[in-house]
Parts: structure tokens; sequence; C-alpha cells
């Protein structure tokens, strides 16, 4: 522990440099400032509160179907929400299902003790991977019922190793560990704990409702016309010189492609290249004759979720980076899905690959591979579909065990 507070102590300080330059630090940074006073003036004395953790986006999209169940069941009781990362917070800083949202003080000691002596929780639920030790630490000295929800343990993780010991202790915090698999729940029963339920991944339920909510997009409707519509989501460079080669390929076929980061020059690169033409969906408008325009960019954020609706197939983008983004978006609808390699760390993906409804590609030719089939032959189409809708719905329910293992006789 001596060395992680240590380590703690020099993380706050290297990201209070690198605010000096760094946009994204400056608002780690400035997010905390003042953050024990805008705490204590926020939150009434004697408020019932649950408090949810949530590293970034990603994780949010995890523990909002939860947030969202408890409020429905018990409007009485608040949820605080806190993020660790600005990508997180600042997105969904205004995020109307919980009653306070912040930024999570960094992970010293006095910080955590400063933090749970203003929120005084009755419950504390951190999703997937948010260990950080004083704050279960203190969670535990107060026997304040705490979960993690929605996590995996691989046999590299950190409560394997021989040095990994204040990270095993860690572990008895959680009155419940709510895993995604049976090899998470079997490693953890090595280290003695029975107090583990294999409740998977809210995030089936959270795009089923996404798909039962989807909202009408009369713009993408419009622009697919009679046509059949390609819609790739969240799409980095490598994935884009692949598919625009598709796109040139497949001049009766309609594409949406969602960049992942939508500057000038991606954009415009997308539309020189595209040899049937391309447009922005911000400037384009509801009654527009879209004519023999081939791709639509999708240059906004919020509704890629609701224009999976509207595909025959899609790609997910990230596959040549850190790691494919969000497969079950497009999978709930029945879509069969494309990404590239590196997704291994995915349970969802590797779970599609197995049964059919996804395939991960390498190369131009790979995709075309995987589209040509799915193109051309509809019971293929229907088969690859089925599958993926299929295994999102047999995947539902997490949302609900959790919610009320955590309300049960409160």
């Amino acid at each position: 522990m001596c060395l992680y507070n240590v380590g703690m102590f020099l993380y706050e300080k290297a990201v209070g440099i690198a605010a000096l330059r760094n946009p994204k630090a400056r608002k780690w940074k400035e997010g905390r400032r003042n953050i024990f006073d805008r705490l204590e003036s926020s939150i009434k004395p004697g408020e019932r509160i649950i408090w949810v953790h949530a590293a970034s986006l990603g994780e949010f999209e995890q523990g909002r179907p939860i947030i969202e169940s408890i409020k429905a069941q018990r409007p009485d009781i608040k949820v605080l929400l806190t993020f660790f990362s600005p990508s997180g917070y600042e997105i969904r800083k205004n995020y109307p299902g919980a009653d306070y949202i912040f930024y999570m003080p960094i992970d010293r000691r006095r910080y955590a003790r400063r933090f749970l002596d203003i929120v005084k929780p009755e419950v504390a639920i951190f999703i997937k991977y948010e260990f950080w030790l004083n704050y279960l630490s203190e969670l535990r000295r107060r026997n304040i019922e705490s979960y993690v929800v929605s996590a995996i343990f691989r046999p590299n993780s950190v409560f394997f190793r021989w040095w990994g010991g204040a990270w095993r202790k860690a572990l008895h915090t959680f009155k419940v560990m709510f895993v995604q698999n049976e090899e998470s729940k079997a490693l953890l029963a090595k280290l003695g704990h029975t107090n583990v339920v294999v409740a998977g991944d809210t995030r089936f339920d959270r795009v089923a409702a996404i798909a039962r909510n989807a909202v009408p997009l009369p713009l993408i409707e419009r622009f697919k016309g009679d046509s059949r519509l390609f819609v790739a989501g969240s799409t980095w460079g490598p994935d884009e010189e692949l598919l625009q080669q598709l796109i040139n390929d497949n001049p009766s076929i309609r594409f949406v492609v969602a960049p992942h980061e939508m500057d000038e020059e991606r954009i415009n690169r997308i539309i020189r290249q595209t040899k049937g033409g391309a447009v922005r969906y911000t400037q384009s408008k509801e009654d527009d004759d879209f004519g023999d325009v081939q791709v639509l960019i999708l240059d906004t954020v919020g509704i890629l979720s609701s224009v999976y609706g509207y595909a025959t197939w899609s790609y997910i983008g990230g596959g040549f980076g850190v790691g494919i983004h969000n497969t079950l978006e497009a999978a709930t609808f029945g879509l069969p899905i494309a990404f590239g390699p590196k997704y291994h760390k995915f349970k969802e993906a590797c779970d599609m690959v197995e049964n059919g409804a996804a395939c991960s590609i390498r190369s131009y030719d790979e995709l075309a591979l995987w589209f040509a089939p799915l193109r051309d032959d509809d019971v293929q189409l229907k088969r690859c579909g089925d599958a993926a809708r299929t295994y999102t719905e047999s995947n539902l329910g997490a949302t609900d065990l959790i919610v009320g293992t955590v309300l049960n006789n409160r």
C-alpha cells in the first residue's frame, strides 16, 4: 500500500503538470477543483444515497441500466454517479438519471475518508474494473455495503500475481461480486470467494432498451430509400481504408459511416475518395433528394445506436487499434457484424465470432470475402443476423438480478 499511495501522489502531481498543455488533463484537474466544497453544498444531510462509480463512458453504459432501474423502483433513494475520466464525465455530466454527478477524487487515503464523510452512502457499486484500494479499504472499515458488477477476472490480473496481496485483500470489500462469466467465478473460487454470481453483462439490457426505444430518423430512412444499407460505426483510419474500397466496389449499396473522431481532414478524405458521392448528415435535410449519393457521413453524436435499426449489415471500428467499440448496439438489431483483429478482450465479440454472428477481418480481401455471401445469399444473411439477435436476447437479465440484490430489504 505504501508504494501504491506514493504512486497516487505522484500521479496527481503529474496530471497537474500535464494540465498546463494537455486539454484532457486540464479537464481532469479542473473538474476536481473544490470538489469537496461542491459535494457538501449539493448533498443534503440525511439523504439515502447509492454511490455508483464508472471509470469512463463505456463503464457508464454498463452502469446506466442499474441506475435507471434503482430510480424507477426507489425514487426516494438518491444516486450519486462519479467518473474517473473526463471522457465519461464531460459527456454525461448532465445525465438526468442520476441525482448527483461528480468526478471521483483521486484515490488518496485522506480524500477517500473525506468523500465518504460527506456522501455517507448506504451502498457503493463499482463498474467492471474499478478497484481503488483506499476507497475500498475505507468502505470496508465503515461496513458500507459494496458491490462490483459486470466484472471480468483473468488469470494474468493483478489479483493472481504474487505481489497482488493488497488487491486480493480489497476483494473482501464486496458483499457480492457480479461477474460476466464462469471463468471469473472459478478464478475467484481459487482465492476462497464464494460470494460470486455469474450475472452476465448489463450492457445487453441497455442495448435491448435502446432497440425498443429507437428514435425514428426520417433523414436516414430517406437516404436509404429502396436500397440496402451498410452501417459502419466508430471507425478509425485503418477501418476507413478498407471500407472505402468496399464502398467503391459495391455501388448499389448505400453506406452510413460514423467516424470515431470527426475531424475535418478525415471527413473530407472520405468525401474525396467516394466515387459514388458522399454527404454529411449535419448538412443534409429530411426532404433532400439524395439521388445517387452513396455515403452518408454521420458527423454527429447520439444517434448511431438508432441508425443500426435501418441497416442490413454492420462494421464496428477500432479493431486495428486498441480494441473494437460497441458491437452489441448492432447485434441487438440482428445484424451480421465485421471488425478488425483486436477483439479478444471483448467477451461478446469472441462469443459472436464463435456462433457465426460476427467475423474478424485483417485485410480488404477478408472483408470482401465476408461481405459477398451476406450480400448475395439471403439464407446466409438471415442465419448470421438471427445468431446475433438470439445471442443478445439470451443474455438479458443481469440488471434485474443485480438491482434485486442491492434493493433487497432496503
